[in-house]
């Protein structure tokens, strides 16, 4: 059987970094729940410290997710959750995303995530493949590989 799965980002700015990130892949911010999370503070399961006001919606402080439209509506696929962590990152990524594109939008691709703020570290090449590692407005590391 397939899994679904979610890939865990600790981020500084999970919410901010949500909605970077669904613009980015074309994907979509996951909703907020607003009603789940007042059921849950009026329950007592959870405390008004626990949830954070953003753009004009309730969400839980700790975090945000971006789901892959094909599934979202199903509760299945794939999402990426952008947890909260209070230091920003130190060290190289022990796991990135890879955005694969056509060969024929890879430079704009580039471009168009450099002018959201996405920062270019490097490009390479490896036979028929090359990529250009950049870093998110966050710092975290991510590749825009060149489809064959």
């Amino acid at each position: 059987m397939p899994f679904a799965y979610q890939v865990t980002v600790d981020s500084t700015d999970p919410h901010t970094q949500a909605i970077w990130w669904a613009e980015t892949m074309d994907w979509r911010v996951e909703p907020t729940q607003e009603d789940f999370i007042r059921r849950m503070i009026a329950e007592g399961q959870a405390t008004e410290s626990d949830t954070i006001v953003f753009r004009d919606q309730l969400w839980w402080r700790e975090g945000a997710a971006i789901v892959h439209p094909d599934g979202a509506d199903a509760g299945i696929g794939y999402r990426i959750l952008f947890q909260s962590v209070p230091e920003p990152r130190t060290a190289k990524n022990r796991l990135h995303l890879d955005l694969r594109v056509p060969a024929d939008q890879f430079e704009t691709t580039v471009a168009r995530l450099a002018e959201r703020g996405a920062t270019e570290s490097y490009r390479r090449e490896r036979g028929p493949f090359s990529w250009t590692t950049m870093t998110d407005p966050e710092g975290n590391e991510f590749c825009v590989t060149r489809a064959l």
